[in-house]
């Protein structure tokens, strides 16, 4: 099977940052915003926008 170089270096990545805090999805969330509150001028935020209205299938 063919692999990608690039999504393979990710995911090690991601599996050595989920590995320490053994696999906590909570433990790695309040990581995120902890890195998240000390770069505030890297957050992005957008007003809410509409949602669009279904389109009939006619």
């Amino acid at each position: 099977m063919w692999n990608d170089l690039i999504v393979s270096e990710t995911r090690a990545l991601r599996d050595e940052y989920a590995r320490q805090f053994n696999y906590n999805a909570d433990a790695i969330f309040e990581d995120l915003m902890a890195k998240q509150a000390t770069h505030l001028e890297r957050v992005v935020s957008l007003p809410p926008r509409k949602a669009n209205s279904p389109r009939s299938s006619d």
